[in-house]
């Protein structure tokens, strides 16, 4: 059952298994009872599925990144194309073509970033830097052999965690508040093999963060330490790396939010973007950037969706929840005008740029909630492209995108889950499903992209 969940079958019920695969034999625990359905956790997988036939296994088996890393990549796909069948068919209500799920370019060293975390894989063990262990907030599992990356990242990673190991730093602790490391952030473009790091600290070492009274000030020692580290990095890129390191960036988060949170950046070295290339189109991305994290995977998803919306020549389009205009720009090329709507400030400056930068001056980008500014739109539309966060789109939006009346709905959708929740407001709204892909953009997990047609009645 999407997304990752096996099914129990009991003579009370059924069961709902997070990260089961069909056909295992698990020892679980029940968690959660209500409305009638109960969810359960494995506690031990007693024997494996058939469909567990990979051979390289992923040598951090308790990083809980990649849920599908024993399964081979077509049993994969097959997992994958099954569960999204059943959740589409249970939404639409008329029948609509189903054309399968597009494999990604790359099964393994696909992705373009990486935010790794600090920590320790036991209390009070030695400092890790990687990824939560499964089911776990607080450890953290060293990945210095991550398999989805490219080699570059993993030694970015491994040098890092050595340099800080080696002086005794602490990472940050949620309970006491204290310490120094958070996060360290890599994005690598695959066409131009640029490399920007992000290290995110605190802004001391042994002192609560609320008591921290300027966010940005560091003291001599740990502004050293951070140029030391600098200094190692780009020492190792000219021995060990394969990239380019245009940017190195250090970001100060005091929050209590165990996030990402930029309350103050400095560029450390170079630039504080890399760019890459899509389609023939040229991207500039900050370290904060939203940007599809498989570079290739992405070229065949958004060849998907110009292929959905056909023919644009002298329309006019709306591309709302837009993020850095990617799409926008891609329909661009005929169309009359594109309005794009982000909500992510950052993203709509950088969607500007990237306009000019490709010399675009048909799309106008708008900065805000899909909710408020729908209202600012006016005129006729032909076609939306909605590709919105994993969440799907507010419901009192969709009424408002409704009424637009557009011939076509393409829709673009990052969590099938939400997909399937919206389409049915969208069918009460007059549109019906035509046609729908799915195009598989991370490899050795259970997540995949699916971009549905939208016609009005």
């Amino acid at each position: 059952m999407y997304p990752d969940k096996g099914v129990i079958e009991r003579e009370d019920g059924s069961v709902l298994i997070k990260r089961a695969i069909e056909g295992q034999v698990v020892e679980y625990l029940i968690s959660k009872k209500r409305n009638g359905r109960a969810e359960g956790r494995i506690l031990k997988v007693i024997e494996k599925s058939a469909l567990e036939d990979a051979k390289d296994f992923c040598p951090h088996s308790k990083c809980g990144g990649c849920s599908y890393q024993s399964i081979s990549y077509d049993n994969q796909i097959s997992i994958k194309n099954k569960q999204i069948i059943e959740l589409l068919k249970d939404a639409a209500d008329e029948d609509f073509l189903w054309e399968g799920i597009i494999k990604s370019p790359s099964e393994f060293n696909y992705r373009n970033k990486m935010e790794f975390s600090f920590g320790d894989e036991v209390k009070d063990g030695p400092l890790s830097l990687g990824l939560h262990k499964r089911a776990s907030h607080y450890d953290v599992v060293n990945t210095p052999n991550c398999n989805i990356v490219h080699e570059d990242f993993n030694v970015i990673q491994a040098f890092t965690r050595e340099f800080f190991a080696n002086r005794d730093v602490s990472y940050f602790h949620k309970h006491s508040r204290t310490g120094f490391l958070r996060h360290l952030i890599v994005r690598r473009s695959a066409v131009y093999e640029e490399i920007l790091i992000n290290i995110v600290t605190t802004s001391a070492l042994n002192t609560k963060i609320e008591d921290r009274q300027e966010v940005g000030v560091l003291d001599k020692a740990l502004t050293d330490l951070i140029n030391d580290w600098l200094d190692g990095l780009l020492k190792l890129e000219k021995s060990k790396l394969r990239g380019k390191i245009v940017g190195v960036i250090h970001t100060i988060n005091n929050s209590y939010a165990d996030a990402v949170v930029n309350q103050e950046s400095k560029i450390l070295y170079g630039r504080d973007y890399i760019y890459e290339n899509l389609l023939g189109l040229k991207f500039k991305i900050s370290s904060f950037s939203f940007f599809q994290t498989n570079s290739k995977g992405a070229e065949v998803l958004y060849k998907s969706v110009i292929d959905y919306v056909g023919d644009t020549e002298g329309k006019f389009l709306y591309d709302l929840y837009s993020g850095t205009g990617t799409i926008a720009q891609l329909l661009s090329k005929y169309a009359n005008k594109v309005y794009a709507i982000e909500i992510v400030e950052e993203a709509v400056k950088a969607a500007c740029e990237n306009a000019k930068l490709n010399a675009i001056d048909n799309c106008v980008f708008m900065c805000g909630d899909v909710l408020k500014l729908v209202d600012e739109l006016a005129g006729k539309v032909d076609i939306i492209v909605l590709d919105p966060p994993r969440d799907g789109i507010h419901p009192k939006a969709l009424p408002k995108i409704i009424d637009f009346g557009a011939e076509k709905i393409v829709y673009v959708s990052c969590k099938p889950g939400s997909l399937a929740r919206d389409l049915r407001l969208l069918q009460d709204g007059g549109y019906r499903m035509k046609k729908a892909i799915g195009v598989d953009m991370f490899p050795n997990t259970s997540g995949v992209e699916v971009v549905a047609l939208l016609e009005k009645h």
